[in-house]
């Protein structure tokens, strides 16, 4: 297991009083002495001092370190194998740490990952679409970035290994408890075959809100590392009780300037509430993947450079 001291430091750091991730993307480039961190945490939390810091880095590290075989290791901002994050990302959403288990190597850049995402419990129609999409992607030498979730998000791993590509996985809860833990052995499976597990967490949830809010922060990862968003169907956030979280990714995706793409037959889905995300994405500017039509994909993203769809 591998533990970035600059991880240990970021994460350190965010145990004191009015530190953050936009704090620490702002104030820390890696490297940093820990008698550095603690003079530039002192403008928040006065109450800081080196042996407190020390201590606390020991506890988390320990914490870290009872993951046991549940992750390969942690890197942080500043490590040479920290992912880059794209300009239009403001410090606010940019991780500090990863937690992986896998390749992490996958996420270096967005280049050549497409996120595909959607409903939970799509039709089988919806379901034979995204396979088809997925499938054109494989063969594109794409990797399919995706939640873990249900529905969608399993369908999009499961044809990616079945095609023999590579698939990425981010997760809302540390890698320790996949959930759903029915999708246990689809994790296991992405990571033997190549594949990468990605969590920002090593601790437990301690309340119903900041579970829910885990993922909304789980889908902005699916955005910031890919070149493109795929979304498969949705209910829209007006069908109470229905809609997925597709609609955090999407709304990241404008916000970080990465293209959108729904999967999309206006004759056959048009009266379909599955696909009333779809609709809204559309009418705000996203491009359509016709079911029934091959597309491919060629360009890059990568930290402002330019991405080219031919659909």
């Amino acid at each position: 297991m591998r533990i970035s001291e600059n991880a240990l430091n970021a994460l350190t750091a965010c145990e004191y009083c009015g530190v953050g991730k936009a704090w620490v993307n702002k104030n820390l480039r890696g490297g940093e002495t820990v008698e550095q961190i603690v003079r530039l945490i002192r403008g928040k939390d006065p109450s800081v001092d080196v042996e407190g810091f020390l201590h606390k880095k020991v506890t988390i590290c320990e914490e870290i370190e009872g993951l046991d075989e549940a992750i390969d290791g942690v890197v942080g901002i500043g490590d040479a194998d920290f992912p880059q994050i794209q300009k239009e990302v403001k410090t606010g959403d940019r991780p500090i740490a990863l937690f992986y288990k896998g390749d992490i190597s996958l996420i270096k850049a967005t280049t050549g990952n497409v996120a595909v995402i959607g409903l939970l419990s799509p039709s089988g129609q919806i379901e034979e679409d995204e396979r088809n999409v997925v499938r054109q992607l494989v063969e594109q030498g794409k990797c399919v970035v995706s939640g873990l979730a249900l529905g969608c998000d399993t369908i999009g791993h499961r044809e990616t290994l079945d095609r023999g590509g590579k698939t990425v996985a981010f997760l809302s809860s540390p890698l320790t408890q996949v959930n759903p833990p029915s999708n246990r052995p689809l994790a296991d499976e992405i990571v033997a075959k190549g594949g990468l597990l990605v969590s920002e967490y090593f601790r437990n949830v301690h309340s119903k809100r900041e579970f829910i809010g885990r993922y909304a922060e789980r889908d902005r990862l699916q955005a910031m590392f890919a070149e493109a968003v795929v979304l498969a169907a949705s209910y829209s956030p007006r069908d109470y009780g229905k809609d997925s979280g597709s609609r955090f990714a999407l709304g990241k995706a404008i916000e970080y300037g990465v293209p959108r793409y729904v999967i999309y037959d206006a004759c056959r889905d048009g009266g379909n509430p599955m696909f009333n995300l779809s609709r809204e994405a559309i009418s705000n500017g996203a491009r359509v993947i016709k079911p029934d039509e091959d597309f491919s994909i060629s360009g890059t993203l990568s930290c402002g450079s330019q991405l080219e769809f031919n659909i």
